[in-house]
């Protein structure tokens, strides 16, 4: 049984590698703005985080099911699409990706709690099989230390790490001493909650064990990604 990420997280391929499952990885083709404008410009309101999220990860998911169809058409085993956003204080935040929001995020998350929403979307891929989906919302609240200090905020920022992520930290690397407690599935603070995945698989009648790399290499090898974007 064959898993696909439908991502270019090196956060969720670390996941999935600890887990005991060594994907192929595809970058989806989703602008995902886009998505988003004509879903709420349809509708005519602002999607709450949770939607938001599970739209995003169902759209990646779809697409490189879609690009597994015509490219792989043997392919047996499914594929697992995700996207996170953090809410605190009702603002929704994504990635800063400039040092001077990032810091402006930090000082605001300073001593408070806010909540991690991580779309999950997986599909049942199978040669000459129409796909089957299941997707699912999870979510965990982030306690940050109330006593970080400016200099390390700052030193914090300049390394880069909190630039690209959701919420402008991590929970298992240089921003994991900031924070004070995780409430949920501590996967999902990283970038996808396992159990989650877990049990999506098990509704399309997929043993979560039948997706373990039986080779222990992948634990500390590396893989190459099957796609350019």
């Amino acid at each position: 049984m064959r898993v696909c990420l439908a991502s270019t997280s090196p956060a969720r391929l670390m996941l999935m590698r600890q887990a005991g499952i060594e994907p192929l990885l595809r970058a989806p083709d989703v602008d995902e703005e886009a998505v988003i404008d004509e879903i709420q410009a349809r509708e005519a309101r602002i999607l709450p985080p949770d939607e938001h999220v599970l739209l995003l990860a169902r759209r990646k998911a779809a697409d490189v099911a879609a690009s597994l169809v015509n490219d792989i058409p043997d392919f047996d085993g499914v594929v697992v699409g995700g996207d996170s956003m953090f809410e605190i204080d009702g603002d929704v935040l994504g990635k800063p990706l400039r040092p001077e929001i990032a810091t402006a995020r930090w000082e605001q998350m300073r001593g408070r709690t806010g909540v991690l929403h991580s779309g999950h979307s997986v599909i049942r891929v199978r040669p000459g099989m129409p796909p089957r989906e299941e997707h699912a919302v999870a979510a965990a609240a982030v306690t940050f230390v109330s006593d970080v200090s400016d200099a390390e905020i700052a030193a914090y920022v300049a390394t880069g790490e909190p630039l690209q992520v959701a919420g402008a930290f991590t929970v298992d690397s240089l921003g994991g001493p900031f924070i004070e407690r995780v409430d949920g599935d501590p996967s999902t603070v990283v970038g996808m909650s396992l159990s989650t995945v877990r049990r999506l698989c098990k509704a399309l009648g997929v043993v979560w064990t039948d997706l373990w790399t039986s080779s222990p290499s992948h634990r500390d090898g590396t893989q190459e990604e099957d796609a350019t974007s």
